[in-house]
């Protein structure tokens, strides 16, 4: 709430410094390309951090996420048949690890030759390079699937950025399109500053720098007609820590000196605060 400490203050009072009033402004740009479907906003709107200021077109989205679900879908199937194959060659294993025993076993007794043991490992052998490869067959899709998990996630990352949404609490200041439109990713979509506080960035001169501390309370003073000011308070919030030269349009109490010192003083806003609109402001102490 703005402190009213008068209105009736000569505009013949020399004040100590003098600026404009400033404010935050953010551009709210498209994350997305394409038309935009809807935009719910309208230039002197307030809005709250997350709400929803439009949408662009997401077709093309959901149809590319239904193509990966579809692709998904093949790779399941692939891989429930890799399942159902190693499966058979773990059984053909078992068999054989049975028959050969047997072998081993007439071999003892002379009843079976070396050949037929020599085939059997052979074929052992084989038959345990053909699990491991399908085996790795199954890692490959495995793999694929994952690949695709993380596409599927790309696409609702994308979907989530055809939301247009207010990343700030503050009021709509400019709208720069129209519902209809084909918009594209960077392109601005309206500007939105926070009115609740503004700041008066003055220029003070190096004598007058040690009179001014951050947090300090100033008298701010804002025309209110052509003869008088209104009085209000406001709070140091920053100080520069370089010296610059004075904008030529800046005037401060004293004559114009080639360095001064920029500032910002705080402003609780009621609605009759401005961006852009003249400010004073005092703080030094009388005789100064």
């Amino acid at each position: 709430m703005i402190i009213l400490l008068g209105i009736s203050c000569s505009r013949n009072e020399k004040s100590d410094a003098y600026g404009n009033f400033e404010a935050i402004e953010v551009i709210v740009s498209s994350e997305a390309n394409g038309r935009i479907l809807f935009l719910h906003m309208e230039e002197g709107i307030r809005v709250s951090v997350g709400d929803t200021l439009g949408l662009v077109d997401t077709t093309d989205l959901a149809l590319k996420k239904e193509q990966i679900y579809s692709q998904k879908k093949v790779l399941l199937a692939r891989a429930r048949s890799i399942d159902a194959q190693i499966l058979v060659q773990e059984q053909q294993k078992k068999n054989l690890l049975v028959d050969l025993e047997r072998v081993q076993n007439l071999l003892k007794d002379g009843a079976a030759t070396q050949k037929q043991l020599d085939d059997l490992t052979g074929s052992l052998g084989l038959l345990n390079q053909q699990i491991v490869s399908t085996r790795v067959q199954k890692e490959s899709i495995t793999a694929e699937m994952a690949t695709l998990d993380i596409q599927i996630r790309q696409v609702d990352e994308a979907l989530r950025k055809a939301w247009i949404t207010s990343p700030l609490a503050g009021t709509i200041l400019v709208k720069y399109t129209e519902a209809g439109e084909i918009t594209a990713m960077g392109k601005p979509v309206c500007k939105i500053a926070n009115l609740d506080a503004l700041e008066l960035k003055v220029y003070i001169s190096g004598d007058q720098l040690p009179y001014l501390f951050l947090g300090n309370t100033v008298e701010v003073l804002v025309d209110q007609d052509k003869k008088n000011l209104v009085r209000l308070e406001g709070v140091v919030t920053w100080i520069s820590p370089k010296a610059e030269f004075t904008p030529k349009t800046i005037q401060t109490k004293r004559e114009r000196v080639n360095l001064v010192y920029a500032a910002r003083i705080r402003v609780v806003n009621d609605g009759s605060l401005k961006i852009g609109m003249p400010g004073e402001i005092n703080f030094m102490p009388d005789g100064k």
